[in-house]
């Protein structure tokens, strides 16, 4: 049986277990565990000798560390508050237009993701900052949670993205680099939301009416008091790029400074220290047993030599290599309907990177041609959060909009989906949207 064989059977198994609801960690253990054993003809020995060490490879892996410190600072600006002072900014400065709550909670979701790295703890968090000012100036429902869903993406595409640490660590590439590269499709993205929301209520003017002006004492009152929290992001991603810390080292800056912020201003105390240690720990063992189940289904396939037979019948097929991608990110969007982003970075990421790298794209370099296709990647992972019929970010924004219909968030989503997909061309057809930042400050 051919390698691609094995490697479809073992992703059959995988889907199968998926179907009944196994969590995605231990689906993808048992998938390439009894792959691994299958192809050592049915011998244990190999698989048992491979566990011994394959957990604390993965667990001592020093670059590793800076995933619960990301976590560790999103948890800091959580129960300390700082989403409230990044919204009430943005609110301040848009609020009196005509959708301009909603467009505030985008910039927020914005801001609150430069500070946290995961898109489901943006959601939720300015969920509960900005839907009751949504609400309380008469927002229809569906372009409420819909913003708020679809703002909720930003978390993992404004830097840091624990879902690009995971693809640096899979494919030996600079952090730093992938964080500069997000910035830009991050803030297009920001841009084409609120874009869209102004389009949406130049339509429909009822659906989002506007607020009342600020005063400018008011407005610099909220300035300074997001400053800090803008000086964090700074802090880290200049630190981290700028050569003078290294991830883990700006991490852990940033995870201090959002503690020493979120208790300076009133907003954390002892129970807010437990809470996010908890809520850290607990995020940070699902992550790992995820990677940890990735890796033994990474060991079956690579065994299987799948990886590298798909990838030279690829280069051998003569197939254009826009196709190609084309077809991958077709893949990314129908996986987005079965599992979450990380799942499918882990999963995808050690198939697809290699049949990316052997094609070429615009005569880019091997680092320039990674780095792009690592941010392709994370948008079309980021579909996945809004797009049915699982869409967290969907089920967790109506979750706190108990009096919003399911359906009426799906619909209020679909305009921003739209957005998501012409920025994904633009990237596809201007790759230097992602690598002009890398290319300047390299």
């Amino acid at each position: 049986m051919s390698g691609i064989a094995v490697g479809g059977f073992i992703f059959l198994g995988l889907m199968m277990l998926l179907v009944v609801r196994v969590p995605i960690g231990i689906a993808m253990f048992v998938a390439g565990a009894s792959g691994y054993v299958y192809l050592n003809g049915g011998e244990t020995l190999g698989l048992i000798n491979t566990l011994k060490s394959s957990a604390y490879a993965r667990l001592s892996n020093y670059d590793l560390a800076v995933i619960p410190l990301f976590m560790l600072m999103g948890q800091f600006a959580t129960h300390g508050g700082l989403s409230r002072s990044l919204f009430r900014f943005v609110s301040a400065f848009l609020g009196h237009r005509r959708g301009g709550i909603a467009m505030a909670s985008v910039g927020a979701c914005a801001g609150f993701g430069a500070i946290c790295g995961s898109s489901l703890a943006t959601a939720a968090t300015m969920g509960q900052v900005a839907l009751p000012e949504l609400k309380r100036h008469g927002y229809a429902g569906s372009l409420a949670t819909g913003a708020l869903a679809a703002g909720g993406t930003l978390g993992i595409m404004i830097p840091p993205s624990v879902p690009l640490v995971i693809y640096a660590i899979l494919t030996q590439e600079s952090i730093g680099k992938l964080f500069m590269a997000a910035v830009l499709p991050g803030l297009i993205a920001m841009l084409g939301y609120m874009l869209v929301i102004q389009i949406l209520v130049a339509w429909k003017p009822h659906i989002g009416p506007a607020g009342e002006r600020t005063p400018w004492p008011q407005r610099l009152r909220s300035l300074v008091e997001v400053l800090p929290v803008l000086a964090v992001f700074v802090v880290v991603i200049v630190g981290i790029y700028g050569g003078w810390a290294n991830p883990t080292e700006a991490a852990a800056i940033g995870a201090a400074a959002c503690g020493i912020l979120a208790f300076l201003t009133g907003g954390m105390r002892l129970q807010g220290l437990l809470d996010s240690a908890l809520g850290t720990a607990q995020a940070t063992a699902m992550i790992f047993l995820v990677l940890m189940g990735a890796d033994m289904l990474n060991t079956a396939l690579a065994l299987s030599q799948m990886p590298a037979e798909l990838a030279s019948w690829v280069q051998g097929s003569g197939l254009s290599p826009l196709f190609v991608l084309v077809m991958i990110l077709l893949i990314y969007l129908f996986l987005g309907c079965v599992m979450d982003s990380l799942a499918m970075i882990l999963l995808t990421i050690p198939i697809f990177y290699p049949m990316i790298m052997g094609l070429d794209f615009y005569g880019m370099s091997p680092t320039d041609k990674s780095i792009w296709f690592g941010i392709l990647a994370l948008m079309v992972v980021e579909i996945g959060l809004v797009h049915p019929p699982v869409g967290m970010n969907v089920y967790i924004i109506n979750r706190l909009a108990k009096d919003v219909p399911l359906t009426d968030t799906f619909k209020g989503v679909m305009p921003f989906l739209l957005s998501d997909l012409i920025r994904i061309v633009l990237l596809v057809a201007f790759p230097g949207i992602a690598l002009v930042l890398v290319r300047t400050f390299g």
